[in-house]
């Protein structure tokens, strides 16, 4: 018994003596090789080929340098052009009436292609001399003209076919051209001149309604704006017809007691219901309202509400998260354009005829970085060319519609960068830290909650967001000195292609 027990306690001695030592070391290997799998980049994905098309392309840089000169000199003889402007708005005018009373007008009918030169030639007259005329000023009058084509515009493509490239291509200059147009003109205004509302037509509709700033709002509506993040300048520039919209919305009204609410998907927390507070406290550079036309369903005025209604019922049934994606056919996860779509297909009403799409190898593989997967999809901002939805109204502020613009001015800069070859950053010492907080998040939806990375997006696309916004806000700082720089040297604010060129010089002090 002695001798084994001296035989026995040393026994124990040197064979428990190694056990710290080596549970330390485990310690150590399983901590070493969870660093390990929290640097670990993310596998890289082919870069995708992007979706068939072309992008469309102005090329009319000598056009935008002879509309500038013109503004120069219209500034200096403003009273000598009221005369002469005013003739101009009334041509216009007469030839809308022209283009109404015909109806029927091809996408390559030479009526338009005058129309797009007269609205902007009239528009460099009235950015320099915007409150000269007779009362209510050229400025009023031009945007009023400008409405008015919006509305005949999209009444004559209702006859062509929306997958039809002249007649897309054709559409956009027509829309978009001439908002660029009246853009220009708002930004020559003084600020307390510069109208907020701009209304449009006051399309009938059945459905349930209230009144929102003045405008009767009516269920089924739906709202596109523009958020004011660098990602959102990234989806409304990011395709083959670069835009002005980010977001949408649908509306629903009560039937019962009007209450306003919005069906809407966000990257945070996927589809969610909404008042009217909620909605106006996000931050949005522009909104714009379109309306189904009455003559869509002239022998039911209440599909659209039964639309929305559909929308209501599927948030409130379950949890819809987002769609990073960008697959509308889809329905279990949903980005906000697929909210309104999906809706309106419940009513067989199909809307984005015309799909959009990212053409471009350097846009579309800069979009699957941050998760994009469909490069052929439904975006905000063709809404607005769509003929079946009429622009009821759209609000913007004067700040908020030059850092549009300023945004949208870095975004088409960083998008050439990428067709040169140039790739979206993250900071990757953070990527342990990203992971933990995607863990944190992951936690957070379980219980119903949401943490710092959205549900539906990895670590390293959160990671990639920031570099985005932190690239953004290094060219935005450069943008506005420059700005300021063109202010005091010109005395006007500078046009869009002039902010082009102040982005790409910021893209190439940053790099």
């Amino acid at each position: 018994m002695g001798e084994g027990g001296e035989r026995e306690e040393p026994a124990r001695g040197d064979q428990g003596a190694p056990r710290k030592p080596r549970r330390r070391r485990i310690a150590l290997g399983v901590l070493l090789a969870g660093l390990a799998l929290l640097w670990t980049p993310e596998c890289a994905a082919p870069d995708p080929t992007g979706a068939e098309g072309e992008p469309f392309v102005w090329g009319q840089d000598d056009v935008w340098e002879a509309l500038e000169a013109r503004f120069r000199r219209s500034r200096t003889r403003c009273d000598a052009l009221d005369l002469a402007l005013r003739a101009r708005l009334d041509a216009l005018d007469a030839t809308l009436d022209s283009l109404e009373a015909r109806r029927s007008v091809a996408p390559d009918d030479p009526v338009w292609q005058a129309l797009e030169d007269t609205v902007f030639a009239a528009a460099a007259d009235t950015a320099a001399c915007p409150e000269g005329g007779e009362a209510p000023g050229h400025a009023a009058v031009f945007v009023e003209r400008v409405a008015r084509l919006r509305g005949v515009a999209k009444d004559v493509s209702a006859r062509w076919d929306p997958t039809d490239r002249a007649a897309r291509d054709r559409l956009y200059r027509l829309l978009y051209g001439s908002r660029m147009a009246t853009e220009e003109v708002l930004l020559q205004m003084p600020p307390e001149a510069m109208p907020t509302l701009t209304p449009g037509v006051a399309e009938p509709s059945g459905a349930p309604s209230t009144t929102i700033h003045g405008i009767r709002v009516h269920s089924g509506d739906i709202l596109v704006s523009r958020g004011g993040a660098p990602t959102s300048a990234f989806i409304a520039r990011g395709n083959d017809y670069p835009g002005n919209f980010s977001h949408v919305a649908l509306v629903h009204v009560d039937a019962d007691d009007r209450t306003f609410r919005t069906i809407e998907s966000h990257i945070e927390v996927g589809v969610v219901v909404d008042g009217l507070e909620r909605y106006e406290g996000d931050r949005k550079l522009r909104v714009m309202l379109l309306r189904p036309r009455a003559d869509l369903r002239p022998e039911d005025d209440r599909f659209a509400h039964r639309a929305a209604e559909h929308a209501l019922a599927a948030a409130r049934v379950r949890h819809i998260p987002y769609d990073f994606a960008m697959d509308f056919e889809d329905p279990e996860t949903m980005f906000c354009s697929e909210v309104a779509s999906a809706a309106y297909r419940s009513e067989d009403v199909q809307l984005w005829r015309g799909l959009t799409t990212m053409s471009s190898p350097g846009t579309a593989r800069w979009l699957s970085r941050f998760g994009v997967r469909h490069f052929t999809t439904h975006g905000p901002s063709d809404l607005e060319y769509d003929p079946q939805l009429v622009v009821v109204a759209e609000w913007r502020d004067r700040d908020a519609l030059l850092d549009d613009h300023v945004d949208n001015a870095i975004l088409d800069a960083l998008l050439e960068g990428a067709e040169e070859g140039d790739e979206v950053g993250y900071p990757f010492w953070k990527l342990p830290l990203a992971r933990l907080a995607k863990a944190y998040s992951w936690v957070k939806v379980q219980l119903g909650g949401a943490g710092p990375v959205p549900e539906g997006m990895s670590a390293t696309t959160a990671l990639r967001v920031e570099w985005l916004r932190a690239r953004h806000g290094a060219m935005k700082a450069r943008v506005e000195e420059a700005i300021a720089r063109f202010r005091r040297e010109h005395g006007y604010a500078p046009p869009y292609w002039e902010l082009v060129e102040m982005a790409r010089e910021a893209k190439a002090a940053t790099e």
